[in-house]
């Protein structure tokens, strides 16, 4: 008997040896890679770099108006001239109108960019795409330090918008680097870097434009928050630099350039988009479910962003806002967005999603008419609280209800052609709210735009998903 137990002993042993390595290797993948936080400082120093210009819009596009050696704003304002006068639009509401084209410009190169960036990173690798993008972000800031006119900062907004393929390589790289498991914790600092960067760019943006008009000569005010926009953006460009390394092996990468770009380019087909056309072998009903989601989400974000972006010239023009009372305004609705974001919506159940996307949607609608009827900053103030709560909850809820659908390998392929109807969205809705601002003026477009979102909300109500 001895004898079996001691034959027995070494088994044992060596079943709970393996069981303790097996255990060491899963809690080795639950681990978050480093890389995640190098993802983090970079998107957060790029974000701090990007949102700084956020409340000081509506004053440079002034100052365009007034010191413009380009001749290029006069140029642009005597095209409009004509169609000014038939709709009665005031003179400086133009800087509404060509901040509209600027923002969806700005976006429409973006939507451009992202899906090719990300075809070459399949190629070439991440890092390399990654500084690219970075250093063309800082060439942005640099023209815009130098914009002594208005044809220079249009120059700096086009190559900012180009380059700003940075955010879904982010992405890309934390998929890289994750499990099932620990890649909500990866996309969990993506939103966690975008509320800091929203809450605290803005008010830098503003405390610099104060210092700056107080000590800036020959009206060049904007130069000191340029400056520390390229400042940020250089130190992005080292984080990758020396700290990032490549996510994407070699033998990982497609081999052929072409197969690249082929995902990409149906990216950039606005039809295959709305379709969906790229997921295969999936049941009807799923395709669907994918379809209405997305239309959804187009139409809330394209209404959405085109009366978001005009905001800021409704407090600057209406209310006479200075930088560091639109920066107030960002700080609130930021808090709210990162308190709601970090206690209550990652905790939602998946049960729950749909009912509180519907809710949310349904609450942006009280959100933009009270903006549009609001004479008093109480009132504006009520109405952007609401615009905050219903924003924390809106994207995050459509987005996981878009990721349930799809094969497993289909996932980021959902979530690339989802991130693209947004992009869309969000590249013709800036244009479209100020050229509604700019003919039948803030109270009418806003009242509008918040009966206009009752539909999406009862798109997705009726949806089978």
């Amino acid at each position: 008997m001895s004898s079996i137990r001691n034959l027995s002993k070494p088994d044992v042993d060596n079943n709970n040896s393996d069981s303790q390595t097996k255990q060491q290797n899963a809690e080795s993948k639950e681990k978050s890679d480093p890389m995640i936080y190098i993802i983090f400082a970079s998107l957060l120093f790029d974000l701090l770099a990007f949102t700084i210009i956020l409340p000081l819009l509506p004053s440079l596009l002034e100052h365009y108006r007034t010191n413009d050696s380009s001749g290029l704003y006069a140029i642009l304002t005597d095209r409009v001239r004509w169609f000014q006068e038939l709709v009665g639009a005031p003179e400086r509401y133009t800087s509404v109108l060509f901040g509209g084209f600027l923002g969806s410009m700005f976006s429409f190169l973006q939507f451009l960019a992202s899906p090719i960036v990300g075809g070459l990173s399949d190629y070439y690798g991440r890092k390399p795409l990654l500084l690219i993008c970075a250093s063309g972000i800082s060439l942005s800031y640099l023209l815009w330090a130098c914009s002594s006119n208005f044809a220079l900062f249009v120059l700096a907004r086009f190559v900012g918008g180009i380059s700003k393929g940075n955010i879904s390589l982010c992405m890309s790289v934390i998929t890289d680097v994750s499990s099932v498991r620990t890649r909500g914790r990866g996309m969990a600092l993506v939103g966690v870097a975008f509320s800091l960067g929203f809450i605290v760019g803005p008010m830098i943006g503003a405390m610099f434009a104060i210092f700056s008009n107080k000590t800036a000569s020959g009206g060049a005010w904007f130069v000191l928050p340029s400056l520390l926009a390229l400042a940020l953006s250089l130190g992005d460009l080292l984080i990758l630099a020396f700290c990032l390394r490549e996510t994407l092996p070699k033998e990982k990468r497609v081999r052929e350039i072409s197969s690249a770009m082929s995902y990409a380019l149906q990216l950039l087909n606005i039809s295959s988009i709305f379709r969906f056309s790229a997921i295969k072998k999936v049941p009807k009903k799923d395709i669907e479910a994918l379809r209405a989601i997305g239309l959804i989400y187009f139409l809330y974000l394209f209404l959405y962003s085109g009366l978001e972006f005009t905001v800021t010239f409704l407090m600057y023009h209406k209310f006479g806002y200075t930088s560091m009372d639109q920066a107030k305004m960002f700080l609130t609705t930021g808090l709210i967005m990162t308190l709601l974001q970090g206690s209550v919506v990652r905790r939602l159940p998946e049960s729950k999603i749909k009912r509180y996307a519907i809710f949310n949607l349904y609450l942006i609608v009280p959100a933009f008419i009270l903006v549009g009827l609001a004479e008093s900053s109480r009132l504006l103030y009520a109405g952007m609280i609401l615009f905050a709560i219903s924003t924390a909850f809106v994207v995050t809820c459509l987005t996981t209800l878009v990721s349930k659908y799809g094969n497993d390998d289909q996932k980021g392929s959902v979530l690339g052609i989802f991130r693209s109807l947004g992009a869309l969205a969000r590249a013709l809705g800036p244009v479209v709210g100020s050229i509604a601002f700019w003919c039948v003026g803030s109270k009418i477009t806003y009242i509008a735009g918040g009966i206009l979102l009752i539909y999406p909300a009862v798109a997705l109500q009726r949806a089978h998903i």
